[in-house]
């Protein structure tokens, strides 16, 4: 099988072409931001349920605001391997060779397989993601009551490839040798195309500041896909299978999350709390392992993933549990908000659609311009307390206090053909004037 993985993975987004913000990838201005709420920043917006109150303002006439395009965002994660795809590469070699001339030169090679294979499958995976908003989301009109409410909808997407290990053993007799194995490719991918619709309002307020709520229901539409291909599979229709298996053996359900926020802003701070998907709902993936009807590499690939469920290190049905997940907030202001310095934190970690572990912790100083000609600031630190534990330096500019541009760029390092960041995210979008 001759797949690379990184175009493996990029075969993801032939399902879609690109949730409130994803776990794996924060939307627009919150890559630097985080969790906290800036009426300056419309993106921020997604944070927090108790958001929208204080995006819009009447008594300014500005009951309204809108997005206009994006922001979209995309990014690249892979594990702590050095030269990943020429290793995947060679062990492809060795796997689907099937004319060793000896049982010394096929145990040689049984050697390096096994060598290669244990690094690859303890640390090794390519992970893609991306999100888009709905042009003109999300919608704010705040009441003359004093209440406000959003509407916004977007897609996003993930995927996550990675290499299952199994025991490689030599089979032939003579002068004909060759190595069997079912290690294989594995891929999870998940598309999720969400409407929220949320309302905000005044709990209370006193000569020091406001306590303000909301509440908000996030519709979503999630699409979950597995596939997995033997690497010593040298069928002809192999990577034709493979990748038709991306794109078209998904299981699409729908759910419904609910998220509670609350912010307490007064004249120069503000801390916020928000409790995303109280309800946590559940969508299913497809089982593996039916093999009726099946021939050539489809059934090559149903066979090994029944082997590799047998041994425990594949699970034939599965599912993705939204988790609930509490995030705090706080921030210091100047009066008029130019100014910001900003912390947001996860208090426990929740899972992806791909299995891997989010708890965001983030740092950030901004400042907004109110000029059309000169650009907003905002840098800061991002890092991962769960999962990969990747850690991120993060800054954004905004140009004609419209257009957004955010960059993450990892800390972490792999070597190749050049030193890379092992993660690497980049948003961009454009917002009507606030």
């Amino acid at each position: 099988m001759k797949i690379p993985l990184t175009l493996s993975a990029l075969c993801l987004l032939s399902g879609y072409t690109m949730a409130a913000m994803p776990v794996y990838l924060p939307v627009g201005s919150s890559y630097t931001l985080g969790g906290v709420v800036n009426p300056r920043a419309l993106s921020t917006s997604l944070a927090n349920p108790a958001a929208p109150y204080a995006m819009a303002s009447t008594s300014a006439g500005k009951s309204w605001r809108a997005g206009f395009l994006g922001p979209v965002g995309v990014a690249y994660e892979v594990g702590k391997v050095d030269d990943f795809t020429d290793r995947v590469d060679d062990l492809e070699d060795i796997l689907g060779k099937t004319d060793y001339a000896s049982i010394a030169e096929a145990n040689a090679a049984l050697d390096d397989a096994n060598s290669i294979l244990n690094d690859l499958s303890e640390s090794a995976y390519v992970k893609l993601s991306g999100s888009t908003q709905v042009p003109f989301m999300p919608i704010i009109y705040k009441t003359r009551t004093r209440g406000a409410f959003m509407l916004d909808a977007s897609a996003s997407f993930v995927g996550k490839a990675n290499i299952l290990s199994d025991d490689i053993s030599v089979t032939g007799s003579g002068s004909n040798y060759q190595l069997d194995s079912n290690s294989s490719l594995y891929l999870a991918s998940a598309t999720d195309v969400r409407v929220g619709l949320g309302y905000s309002q005044m709990l209370a307020r006193t000569p020091v500041g406001e306590l303000i709520g909301g509440v908000k229901a996030n519709f979503h539409r999630i699409s979950l896909g597995r596939s997995l291909a033997v690497l010593s599979d040298e069928s002809d229709d192999t990577e034709e299978v493979f990748i038709d298996s991306i794109s078209d053996d998904k299981k699409a359900s729908s759910g419904v999350g609910i998220d509670l926020g609350a912010i307490w802003v007064s004249h120069q701070y503000q801390l916020g709390v928000t409790l995303a998907n109280i309800n946590q709902p559940t969508f299913e993936f497809d089982d593996l392992g039916d093999c009726s009807g099946l021939s050539g590499s489809s059934l090559a690939s149903c066979d090994a993933a029944n082997e590799l469920a047998s041994d425990g290190k594949l699970s034939l049905s599965e599912r993705y549990k939204m988790e609930a997940q509490t995030t705090v907030d706080g921030a210091i202001t100047s009066r008029n908000r130019q100014w910001i310095l900003a912390a947001s934190y996860d208090v426990n970690a929740v899972k992806d659609p791909v299995g891997d572990d989010y708890q965001w912790g983030v740092v950030s100083l901004a400042y907004f311009s109110d000029s059309v000609l000169a650009p907003g600031v905002r840098v800061g630190y991002r890092e991962n307390f769960a999962g990969s534990k990747l850690s991120y330096v993060t800054a954004g500019l905004t140009f004609f206090r419209r257009l957004n541009v955010d960059l993450a760029y990892g800390l972490e390092k792999i070597e190749g053909d050049s030193v890379l960041p092992r993660s690497m995210a980049l948003s961009v979008g454009y917002d009507m004037a606030f």
